[in-house]
């Protein structure tokens, strides 16, 4: 048998409508901080619902060094931008990475559909000649991934970038995980990014799911999403590899699951979800009594969040620990997602707190859980589970528990 490598989290980069960068991120979660507003991004005209969430002041240029920015659409950019974050954080150097064989996996739904749009547009005004050639080169999602590995000058790693939608940053970091965990990498750059999409928001409105105001994930008053956009990047190592340089260890990952069962094309599960979570706490050894935190996918919508609390209580029980929903304050950043809500998680154990649910005022009686209403609360957490739920069918579950210096 081969051997299999304890992995860890030692490096994170934030981007999201909260904070940006690991202090503000955390920050914000600790807050309850919303990230709410009047979309910006494209024209909201004729809807009667335009808020979303937005990351705000974003300096391209700061974080992307080596790479002309303006070649890069703002989902690359992102990716791009945290993944320099992640390993600056982790106290790692590009010298560094050079030599050791590595992966970047980063995880989407809509790529760069924004230049997309804009070519479509332009095609459908002018002909295919009106098309602009530089969003035309950077309109391919594998360069969400290529372009990290670009910017860091890293020629020995894989880079793929994967689609799976919502749950697409827990898909990232899962393969990222394996990679590690048995030797065939020393290091993985993991996430998710996506940016603001009309053409997403277009879909979810048309859906009847779009917020009027705010998202209120699990609350009986709760009518839809706000989508978002952000990114979340991680670098995962061997314990032994951070041990040896003295890193700081945020949280290990214990172990994953992934499923598809393509039972409706957007209508969630709850049995193949049931069945993840059972994977995934398998793999991770751990009983479903040691989970002390459940960051559930939770998007507010009102068959999302009743389907996944059946699923979690059909696992826990009359047991099922606390769980929160960061969409709430993130609202759903799509690709990112569960992403920014692993890097969430390790957070919370790192520094000893439940981050909030907020915008909430009454727990609908068909999601019986404790989820954190409004205001974070202390809380001593050895393992965290982290949901991420798609259309079709695509469910990725990521279990981390804390770093104490002793085997599992």
């Amino acid at each position: 048998m081969s051997v299999q490598h304890r992995v860890v989290l030692t490096g994170f980069g934030v981007l999201s409508s909260i904070g940006q960068g690991v202090a503000e991120f955390a920050d914000g979660l600790r807050l309850g901080r919303s990230g709410s507003g009047p979309i910006t991004a494209f024209d909201t005209a004729g809807f009667e619902r335009t808020n979303g969430c937005e990351v705000a002041g974003f300096e391209a240029a700061r974080w992307i060094q080596h790479v002309p920015a303006e070649q890069l659409g703002r989902a690359a950019q992102f990716s791009v931008a945290a993944a320099r974050m992640a390993i600056q954080d982790a106290g790692l150097t590009e010298d560094a990475l050079r030599e050791p064989l590595g992966l970047i996996s980063i995880g989407t739904t809509d790529g760069e559909s924004a230049d997309l749009e804009f070519l479509v547009e332009q095609d459908v005004r002018g002909g295919p000649w009106a098309m602009d050639r530089v969003r035309a080169a950077r309109v391919s999602a594998g360069r969400l991934s290529l372009e990290v590995a670009q910017e860091l000058g890293l020629s020995r790693v894989e880079v793929p970038t994967i689609g799976t939608a919502c749950a697409a940053g827990n898909y990232a970091v899962g393969y990222g995980f394996d990679a590690v965990r048995s030797g065939e990498v020393s290091y993985a750059i993991c996430g998710g990014a996506d940016a603001m999409s009309r053409k997403t928001f277009l879909g979810f409105y048309r859906l009847g799911t779009i917020s009027p105001d705010v998202p209120r994930p699990f609350d009986v008053g709760r009518e839809g999403i706000l989508t978002g956009e952000g990114a979340g990047a991680m670098v995962m190592e061997t314990l032994e590899s951070a041990l040896n340089r003295g890193a700081r260890i945020y949280a290990e990952v214990l172990g994953y699951a992934l499923n598809c069962d393509a039972h409706h094309p957007v209508a969630p599960d709850e049995a193949s979800i049931a069945r993840c979570i059972q994977l995934a706490l398998k793999d991770a050894n751990v009983k479903p009594s040691e989970v002390d935190l459940i960051s559930a996918h939770g998007t507010g919508t009102k068959a999302n969040d009743v389907t996944e609390v059946r699923a979690i209580r059909s696992v826990f029980g009359a047991d099922t620990p606390r769980t929160v929903s960061l969409k709430s304050m993130l609202g759903h950043t799509m690709g990112a997602a569960s992403a920014l809500a692993t890097i969430a998680s390790a957070l919370a154990i790192t520094h000893g707190f439940i981050p909030p649910t907020i915008n909430h005022r009454e727990t609908d009686p068909e999601c019986p859980i404790d989820c954190v209403p409004n205001i974070a609360v202390p809380a001593d957490l050895r393992i965290v589970q982290n949901n991420g739920l798609a259309f079709g069918g695509n469910n990725a579950i990521l279990v981390l528990g804390r770093y104490e210096g002793k085997p599992r």
